[in-house]
Formats: C-alpha cells, structure tokens, sequence
C-alpha cells in the first residue's frame, strides 16, 4: 500500500508543529516556576522563604505592618532570602495588617506586592489555681487600752465623827410639862450637917490643944 506524498507532507508538518509546541510550553513555564516568593504571618512573627530568584540579578524585600513600623527594612538579595530568625510583630489588641514587597531585578513582572493579616494573640497563660490552704487571719490592729489612771478613784467624803456622834446621839428627852416647878427658897438642905461637922471639928481641936498644953506643964 503506497500513501500518498501530499499526505505523508501534511503529517509531517502536523509533528513539527506539535513538537514547537511542546517545546514552547516548556519555555514558557519554566520562568513560572521561577520567583518563588513563599511567606507566612502569625499572631507574632513573619516567616519569609523568597527562592528560584535571578542570582545575575539585584533584588530587593521589605516587610512593614500597615500604619506602623517597618519589621524589615529594604533588604538586596541574589538566588533567595530566608529568615533564619522570624520577624516579631508588635504586641497588639487588634489584628494588623503585614506587607511584602519583593521587587526583581531581572524583569518587573516578577515582582510581587501582598499582604496578610495577623490575628491577636490569644492569652495562654493558665489562671492561677484557687489555694486550697486556708486563709491566714492577719491580726487586726487594736487600739491601745488607755493607760490606769494614777489618780485614785474618787469617793464621796465621809461623814466625820463629830457628825456622825451628832446623828448617832439620842436626842435630850424633853422635861414633862405636867411636872410643876419647885419654887427656890434659898436654902439648901445641906447646910445643917456642914455646920454641924465645923463645930464637931472645932471641939476636937480645942480638946487636943488642951491635952497638949497640959501635957507640957506637967513636965515642967
């Protein structure tokens, strides 16, 4: 069986084609594969992995958090840059917005502009278990009992003797009225045996002054 030569042309010219394609495919997509700008953000730090860069060529990164500080200043780089430490993010209340520019040396269209939000940390730190000691009782502060008087108590005076032998002595029975009074006479009924006992004493002197004369002259 003979094919035809027009026919044998025309798969020919089919498998060229084919070929050029494949082959322009292949160019094609081996610079997509290339510029590979790969990074990640958390609530607190930026990781960069920026490989298959131009190494002929000179480019540059810049990190920043939008409307604040700049996490990574403009930074030249050849093949790739890595962050062999992560970047640290501010502390912060309220999520933030991070940007990456990566500008490339070799052709402007493989540079890139994004940005990535970072969420607020949540607080890990465990709360403090309850104690299960009982709680100390601290002292309370007493005031100071007032210092004893040196001062002896005061007391009410007591009554003195003079008064209270007034108080304590009967009163004087009052003289019956009904007894009638005794008229004075002006004589007591004293007065004989007085004057009877002077004569008496003047007798017995008389006598023993006789006795005594007579006595002497008797001697004599």
């Amino acid at each position: 069986m003979t094919i035809p030569r027009r026919s044998r042309r025309g798969a020919g010219v089919f498998a060229a084609a084919a070929v050029a394609g494949l082959a322009g495919g292949i160019v094609f997509a081996s610079p997509a594969a290339a510029h590979t700008p790969t990074w990640a953000v958390n609530c607190s730090e930026v990781t960069l992995n920026l490989t298959a860069y131009s190494a002929k060529a000179e480019n540059e990164v810049t990190v920043s958090v939008e409307g604040g500080e700049v996490l990574l200043p403009t930074t030249k780089f050849g093949r790739e840059y890595r962050t062999s430490t992560p970047l640290q993010l501010p502390a912060h209340d309220k999520e933030l917005t991070v940007r990456l520019v990566v500008k490339a040396g070799d052709n402007d269209r493989y540079s890139v502009e994004d940005t990535k939000t970072a969420p607020v940390c949540e607080d890990d730190t465990p709360s403090q278990a309850p104690s299960t000691e009982p709680p100390t009782a601290t002292p309370s502060e007493e005031a100071p009992s007032e210092a004893p008087s040196a001062e002896p108590p005061a007391t009410e005076p007591t009554a003195t003797p003079s008064e209270t032998a007034s108080e304590a002595a009967p009163a004087p029975a009052e003289s019956s009225s009904s007894a009638p009074d005794l008229a004075e006479t002006g004589s007591s009924s004293a007065t004989p045996v007085i004057g009877g006992a002077a004569v008496a004493v003047l007798l017995a002197g008389g006598g023993i002054l006789w006795s005594v004369r007579k006595r002497r002259a008797t001697q004599h």
